[in-house]
């Protein structure tokens, strides 16, 4: 329902567009600011921009992407030489997307209406799309932090440690992920395909753009205290966290992948280590009950790994993320029958080691058995059988999600 309302919002922006002076987009540059009550500060972020364009020669408009105001915002805007845009759906991303939609420029900036971002910085940001940049990126850390303009919470950790994230997650060329005073050509919000309606928003469009190779570009810009009497929208912890799920779900070999193997390593190193006999650590003894809890570890990572695998696929088919290089070669190893060969070879080897098991058992007259021995050939085999199954349930599921690759 919510991207149904979000599509409707999109094409009622582009009709917007269509009334506002027809579908001619023939400007440079389109000026976007998401707006929701930003009657204190929308006037003048709207004559800053205009008055830099026209001292630069600048060919560009203003659009004001209303979010449903209620403060008057939409007259303000108008009045300050702006174009309005309404946009139902709730959200910076969601306003955002439709003021992008509705868009004449060959080039967007987008920046916030509250008089924090410099608009005055214009230029350099276009000049940057000129040079064959598809997105430029306004640092607040290299062109300077006024004093009030970001709580320390924010300064000090969760920008640093988000845009350090996303450095090391996707080997993105941007000190400032979420400097929201940024330019970028108008086709590639549709080439990334952007969904998000919240504050990630501000982290997709660096990851997609990452993913896709696009060529991206920095320039150091300013924060100065928002003009704005009212409390912020942002909230710290719910959209620290949106931005860190978004990143962790875009990037499965770090949420799944490297953490799995790591699992799953610990767990057959303890299991090698556990299976000839109980071992003594200073004064502490491990035996079975160790032994059980690393085939557990086993189990865990590598359904871990397995899940990775599978959610890589996912983003690929879904159109999330872009093909990666090796896609087809995927196809060719991960085969349907090399999946149910492996294991059925596992879950064969599971019951032999079972049914030696219970010869053993038989052998006792089915009576009492040494623990300590028996679990030593009863949890590899338990272990096996369940890896064989696992394997061969993936490489159905893989398969079946490989129908969509083309």
């Amino acid at each position: 329902m919510k991207t149904e309302q979000l599509n409707s919002d999109l094409t009622a922006a582009n009709t917007e567009s269509d009334r506002d002076g027809g579908d001619d987009r023939g400007l440079e540059l389109s000026v976007v600011m998401p707006c929701l009550n930003e009657a204190e500060t929308l006037q003048i972020c709207i004559e800053k921009s205009l008055d830099t364009m026209q001292a630069h020669g600048i060919d560009g408009e203003v659009v004001i992407a209303d979010n449903g105001s209620t403060d008057g915002s939409q007259e303000i805007a108008r009045r300050s030489g702006a174009r309005v845009v309404p946009v139902e759906s709730k959200g910076y991303g969601s306003a955002l997307r439709g003021g992008i939609a509705a868009a004449k420029g060959k080039f967007v900036i987008m920046g916030d209406a509250d008089d924090s971002y410099d608009f005055t910085h214009i230029p350099r940001i276009l000049e940057k799309l000129r040079d064959g940049n598809d997105l430029v990126m306004g640092n607040r850390f290299k062109g300077g932090i006024e004093p009030g303009a970001m709580p320390p919470l924010h300064r000090y950790l969760g920008n640093p440690v988000l845009s350090g994230i996303g450095r090391l997650f996707f080997s993105a060329p941007c000190g400032d992920f979420h400097c929201g005073l940024r330019g970028f050509r108008q086709d590639l919000v549709e080439r990334l395909d952007l969904r998000t309606t919240g504050m990630e928003f501000a982290s997709e469009m660096v990851v997609k753009s990452t993913l896709h190779k696009v060529r991206i570009a920095e320039v150091p810009t300013t924060l100065s205290p928002d003009g704005r009497s009212r409390a912020p929208h942002l909230r710290s912890f719910r959209d620290g966290w949106r931005h860190l799920r978004f990143m962790m779900l875009y990037s499965p070999r770090w949420l799944f992948l490297y953490p799995g193997l790591l699992v799953f390593l610990i767990g057959v190193v303890g299991m090698l280590w556990l299976l000839p006999g109980s071992r003594f650590v200073g004064n502490i003894v491990l035996d079975i009950n160790t032994l059980l809890y690393a085939a557990g570890a086993v189990l865990i990572g590598f359904q871990a790994v397995l899940f990775s695998v599978l959610t890589k696929v996912f983003a690929v088919t879904s159109g999330l993320i872009p093909k990666p290089v090796s896609w087809e070669k995927w196809f060719q190893i991960a085969k349907l029958e090399t999946g149910l060969i492996l294991g059925g070879v596992l879950m064969v080897g599971g019951v032999i080691g079972s049914v030696f098991a219970v010869t053993q058992w038989g052998q006792e007259s089915f009576g009492e058995l040494d623990p300590s021995q028996m679990m030593r050939l009863v949890i590899p085999s338990v272990l096996a059988m369940a890896l064989g199954c696992q394997i061969a349930l993936f490489s159905f599921f893989f398969s079946v999600l490989g129908l969509a690759r083309d």
